[in-house]
């Protein structure tokens, strides 16, 4: 793997573990219209035939292994609906769609989710993603789950919430982990918190822990760059996706970590309409 790919990886990694999926919710917030920008990310390997219903179209969309998508223009509902078409062939082997089950009888101790309430309409709808209200962009992180379906991640990605030139830290680890940066005060994160760290020198120098049976192990030490024209995530995360076994089968440690980057130019089409249209 390249070097800088796996610079790239480590950052997303640490944000995907605090991430929270939303395709475990059980009962989903009312829906409003909302109007955003969304890129695509799969947490692993990437995900082929995957499309949303904007207005009353379907759009294709991409999401690559650890990498933005061609961002899409989005207006909906904020419980956005994804579905993969049938013999789409991913290369995860959890990707392929299952058909809807039956309807069962309710059972007040085990009650369906709001996905697998949906799916006995549409069988070809494998998640659901909670999209932020008041946001002009998101990104929703696709990971497989093992009954065919995916969970999402969703990150507000709203410029105003991340400047240029600084990076954010995502822990999406079920685990505490601690961020010594830039030789200053470690700061512990909980699963789900993130934290915003201002550059020195155009990089972040960071030393990554976890908790683990009541210790602190330490994982890496790394060097992140992070330019004035660019929007830069890191996102810390457990993952046993192949994508982050090498050649001979090891791994590079207990966690993973990747990072994300935007440029200003990417943002500013964004912003501009320059984006995927329906097809």
């Amino acid at each position: 793997m390249k070097s800088d790919t796996l610079s790239t990886v480590s950052s997303l990694c640490l944000f995907l573990c605090a991430a929270a999926p939303t395709a475990k919710s059980q009962t989903a917030p009312p829906e409003t219209a909302i109007t955003l920008k969304l890129d695509f990310v799969a947490w692993g390997d990437s995900i082929r035939g995957l499309r949303i219903k904007v207005g009353s179209k379907e759009m294709p969309v991409s999401a690559m292994a650890f990498e933005y998508s061609t961002p899409v223009s989005y207006n909906g509902p904020n419980i956005l609906e994804i579905s993969q078409s049938q013999g789409s062939s991913p290369a995860d082997p959890y990707a392929t769609p299952q058909a809807a089950a039956p309807e069962k009888p309710l059972d007040p101790k085990n009650p369906p989710s709001e996905l697998e309430i949906r799916r006995r309409k549409n069988p070809n709808l494998v998640a659901l993603a909670i999209l932020p209200a008041g946001s002009t962009r998101a990104t929703v992180l696709i990971a497989p789950a093992a009954t065919g379906t995916y969970q999402t991640y969703v990150i507000d990605d709203d410029p105003t919430k991340l400047p240029l030139g600084k990076l954010r830290i995502h822990n999406y680890c079920s685990i505490a982990v601690a961020m010594r940066c830039n030789n200053k005060d470690s700061v512990e994160l909980q699963p789900k918190q993130t934290t915003v760290i201002p550059p020195v020198n155009d990089g972040v120098i960071y030393e990554l822990a976890y908790q683990k049976d009541g210790r602190w192990k330490m994982q890496e030490n790394n060097v992140v760059q992070v330019l004035d024209s660019e929007q830069v995530q890191m996102v810390v995360l457990k993952s046993d996706a192949n994508f982050f076994t090498s050649g001979d089968g090891s791994r590079g440690g207990f966690l993973q970590t990747v990072v994300l980057r935007r440029s200003k130019k990417q943002m500013d089409d964004a912003a501009a309409g320059e984006v995927q249209a329906p097809q």
